[in-house]
């Protein structure tokens, strides 16, 4: 019998089985309606992934189009990185923080900075006093970098710096650290938040309007490229579906904003091959389950497809899409936050069996306020057992061939390359975010996903359905109150003790490359080793750059 055949057959038998099992079963038991940003199918079967080729669409693990996985064992032979997103307070407090998750077994280090830090004030600004030390640790200078990483080698760890507009001056600390620490800067290692767009859209967190982000980030691209190869540059689209934005949002920004660095960087001179292997993704899993999998899956294979097929790129390395993921942080309900153990679990699960390479979980506490030293080390649990015990290690791309998971992954890169081709067509994601269009398109998303809550069409555990009146009782890390003042004291006396002179040269020489074409690291690293503050050296590049006022449509 011919494949024909037998799908014909196959389809007929369905038919047979709606009309008599299925009919008779829907009188008893009628269907749910069901609330998800994908439509779906009641049932898959092989008809429904009869188009798929499968050299030409999933091909087999570690070779394009690396639907499987980008590695050929995946976690048989390697887990995926781990580490939790942390910083607070002083540096003093991180640097145990960071040494207590390192003695647990976390792989690298993933650094919050403070409000103030990453928006370029200094802690005694007038508008910084109340956001010190509060969701990040304050790091207003070289010497409070090198508090945080005392006693622990960079040459030995990998950074996550979570520092968006500003991550050029957060990485030159690290640089100016390593050196001081004795060790060669090439052996600096880690991911770079290179993606300053993502907070026109998601988090707000914004300083530059985008050219002059955008200068920013490509510069400190093409200094790593020339001279630390170990660091890669994240595309972060985890902002854009935690404002709101839907899974097929997230994913065509994803698309759209690595584009716009190839772009700019292949403008540089530099070749496609030489910035494609060092661009990473970092992005959200939320609570479908089979919806992230499948997403995981799409971005890799369409990146590979676009990076071969669009920019013609030969190295193998420059088409194997790392994606480093957190769950998600809007999932996590303050009302009964113990559930959130649970769902930190499922999106954990997520991403492993959508085969991503690094993952952050969420504490369960963090919808109440910085995590604790208990729940920062449960959520690293988590992803241990997940690794240890679940079994789900132990083969590759475990849902690979599922009628469910294949259909889905088409209908995924489907609905992405769509939404793709309309940012294209307004210009490019720059032009999409500087017209107002994606802000507004995330904005109606995040609305109607919000009235469905309230209307309990979409159920929420806890909250809209089966919610109770008992308080939880748990620690809650509570920001101190003298952070602050100790932070002001700090830069205060840095002030009083530095060579001023020394900085003073190094902040006109910034001022003066901002203004011409340089690369603008060497600048901004020996301003850095001055110890120049963040606020002096984001003052140094305002003054050229100016600042971002948000548009509307």
């Amino acid at each position: 019998m011919s494949n024909a055949e037998e799908l014909s057959n196959l389809e007929a038998k369905q038919k047979e089985w709606e009309d008599t099992t299925l009919k008779e079963s829907l009188k008893r038991n009628p269907e749910g309606e069901i609330f998800t940003e994908l439509g779906k199918q009641r049932l898959y079967t092989p008809k429904d992934v009869a188009h798929l080729d499968y050299l030409r669409d999933l091909g087999f693990p570690g070779e394009y189009p690396y639907t499987r996985g980008i590695h050929p064992t995946m976690y048989r032979s390697r887990l995926w990185g781990m580490a939790q997103y942390s910083g607070f307070g002083t540096p003093e407090d991180t640097n145990q923080r960071f040494k207590l998750l390192l003695d647990q077994g976390q792989t690298g280090v993933s650094l919050a900075c403070d409000l103030p830090t990453q928006l370029g004030y200094d802690p005694d600004d007038a508008l910084a006093s109340s956001e010190v030390g509060v969701v990040g640790v304050s790091c207003p200078s070289l010497k409070e970098a090198e508090a945080i990483f005392d006693g622990i080698p960079l040459e030995r760890i990998s950074i996550r710096g979570s520092i968006c507009h500003l991550h050029i001056v957060l990485w030159s600390m690290f640089m100016a650290v390593l050196e001081k620490q004795g060790g060669p800067l090439d052996r600096l290692s880690g991911t770079v938040h290179s993606d300053c767009l993502q907070e026109y859209l998601g988090r707000g967190a914004y300083i530059f309007p985008p050219p002059g982000a955008m200068r920013l980030a490509l510069d400190f691209m093409e200094y790593g490229v020339k001279h630390l190869p170990r660091l890669s540059y994240i595309v972060n689209a985890y902002t854009i579906r935690e404002s709101g934005g839907t899974l097929i949002q997230e994913t065509a920004y994803a698309m759209a904003t690595g584009i716009a660095f190839i772009q700019g960087a292949l403008e540089r001179g530099l070749s496609v091959d030489d910035i494609a292997p060092r661009l990473a993704l970092n992005c959200a899993v939320h609570m479908n389950l089979f919806e992230e999998v499948a997403k995981f899956r799409t971005l890799r294979r369409l990146w590979a497809r676009t990076l071969k097929e669009r920019f013609g790129a030969k190295k193998p390395a420059s088409i194997r899409l790392s994606i480093g993921p957190g769950t998600g942080g809007s999932t996590f309900m303050a009302q009964e936050p113990k559930n959130n153990i649970m769902r930190a679990t499922i999106e954990a699960l997520a991403a492993v069996l959508g085969g991503v390479t690094y993952l952050h979980v969420a504490a369960f506490d963090e919808a109440h306020a910085t995590p604790s030293e208990e729940s920062a080390t449960l959520a690293l649990r988590t992803q241990q057992i997940i690794a240890h015990e679940s079994g789900v290690t132990e083969v590759v791309d475990p849902l690979g061939g599922s009628y469910y998971v294949e259909a889905l992954t088409d209908q995924v890169e489907e609905g992405v390359t769509n939404y793709l081709q309309q940012i294209e067509s307004r210009g490019g994601i720059i032009k999409a975010i500087e017209s107002g269009w994606m802000s507004t398109e995330i904005a109606t998303s995040a609305y109607k996903k919000q009235k469905e809550i309230e209307e309990g069409k979409r159920v929420i555990v806890g909250v809209n359905k089966f919610a109770s009146d008992e308080k939880s009782a748990f620690e809650i890390q509570r920001p101190d109150p003298l952070v602050a003042e100790e932070m002001q004291q700090r830069v205060r006396k840095l002030r009083e003790q530095r060579d001023n002179t020394k900085v003073q040269r190094s902040l006109e020489d910034l001022g003066k490359a901002v203004e011409g074409k340089e690369n603008l690291v060497p600048f901004v690293l020996e301003a850095v080793k001055s110890y120049a503050t963040v606020g002096e050296i984001c003052t140094a590049l305002r003054k050229v750059l100016g600042e971002y006022r948000g548009s509307a449509i």
